[in-house]
């Protein structure tokens, strides 16, 4: 087959763009070809014409954009539909495949419509939890490109469920869940080297602990950790739905010590850094955007994702795979990942339990340990990446 896949690609980096990458390789690896039409970066030349990093089977091309809020979507929508047209004729395209419903989703149901082509379009949540609910103008597009596409892929069952409440004809019939996955193989328990595949279950591993002191220690100046208290680890964009002001409130509320490392970056940073300095809350370290967070989750003692809307939550997958207790909020996909015997769901409204969650799995051993030896047990579930036009995975793991 010959795939189009539209949206964002590395090096690009988020959820999207892992997801899109780990799709290309898993059809070149059926012998199948993709075209990826994705938004303009400045190393996407240097990444893609790279003889060693190339696929030959992976064509990565960017329309013509500009890179200014508000006119980067218009561009993006204008030139990334010419182009999508251009390809499917000139090489047969067989499918079509939208990630995010706006605007990549737009331009493959635009593209399908000139050009007769089968699409699909995959919900990865914030499209529909966020921007089809908060965004008027944007809200009939949405509709448009539901109505539109040939099957609508969601990340999780929460998230089918918010689609088929929009109450679009055959809306049901034609949306399928296909689960994210963890690459198993890349977030790995401390010190721990894999000899698996990605998407075995049977995983034999061994332990390697020779070098975890000197790793340890080079992680924690790198990160600028100046003490041994423990480690809670974020991972994620700094915007409003994942409530990270509610984070730093119940980290100044907890009974224990420990340092609050935040990975990412996004429009509330400078907010978020004034609240730490305005509140004297200790020990909170920002640490910007990160590529290597595979090598920084294994050096922390648990992870957080206290988001007010999640449609899955892939980075609690990371966390789990790297053998770390996890806690969550109590909605939407985090509840599909987060069972009792890996972590906690909290109440992302309530500072004062979600501070007491965190001092629980500090102070709580048995807990702790338990949550540690299953962590693993539960992202093995899942690990199988199915290509969606073959296997459309219907129940939960």
């Amino acid at each position: 087959m010959k795939i189009a896949i539209v949206g964002q690609y590395p090096p690009h980096i988020g959820g999207i763009s892992n997801h899109t990458n780990k799709l290309s390789q898993k059809l070149v690896e059926n012998g199948d070809e993709v075209f990826v039409i994705t938004y303009y970066h400045k190393d996407i030349k240097k990444q893609h014409h790279n003889k060693q990093q190339h696929n030959e089977n992976i064509h990565v091309m960017v329309p013509y954009g500009i890179n200014i809020p508000g006119l980067r979507a218009l561009f993006f929508i204008i030139f990334g539909t010419i182009k999508l047209i251009k390809i499917v004729k000139k090489y047969d395209i067989d499918i079509i495949h939208g990630h995010y419903l706006f605007p990549a989703g737009l331009i493959a149901v635009l593209g399908g419509i000139f050009t007769k082509k089968k699409v699909y379009v995959t919900s990865h949540g914030s499209d529909i939890l966020i921007l089809y609910k908060n965004n008027k103008i944007i809200r009939p597009l949405i509709k448009f490109i539901l109505n539109r596409a040939d099957v609508v892929l969601v990340v999780s069952k929460a998230l089918k469920d918010e689609i088929i409440k929009i109450n679009l004809k055959d809306i049901e019939s034609k949306t399928k869940i296909h689960l994210n996955s963890v690459d198993i193989d890349k977030f790995k328990e401390l010190g721990y080297d894999s000899e698996s595949t990605i998407g075995s279950k049977n995983i034999s591993e061994k332990r390697n602990i020779s070098n975890i002191g000197n790793d340890v220690s080079n992680i924690k100046k790198e990160m600028n950790i100046i003490n041994n208290f423990p480690t809670i680890i974020f991972v994620g964009n700094l915007v409003n739905a994942k409530n990270l002001f509610t984070l730093l409130n119940a980290k100044k509320l907890m009974k224990n010590e420990s340092n609050l490392l935040i990975v990412g970056d996004g429009l509330l940073s400078n907010e978020l850094k004034k609240t730490v300095a305005k509140n004297k809350i200790k020990n909170v370290i920002f640490t910007g955007i990160r590529k290597d967070v595979e090598k920084i989750i294994p050096y922390s003692d648990m992870l957080i994702l206290p988001s007010f809307s999640e449609s899955f939550g892939l980075v609690l997958l990371e966390g789990l795979a790297c053998g770390k207790p996890v806690i969550g909020s109590n909605i939407g996909g985090i509840r599909e990942i987060i069972t009792d015997d890996v972590g906690i769901l909290i109440n992302p409204n309530n500072p004062q339990e979600m501070a007491n969650a965190m001092d629980l799995i500090i102070e709580d051993q048995t807990l702790r340990d338990k949550f540690k030896k299953n962590a693993r047990k539960r992202a093995l579930e899942f690990s199988d990446f199915t290509i969606p036009y073959e296997n459309i995975e219907e129940d939960i793991p």
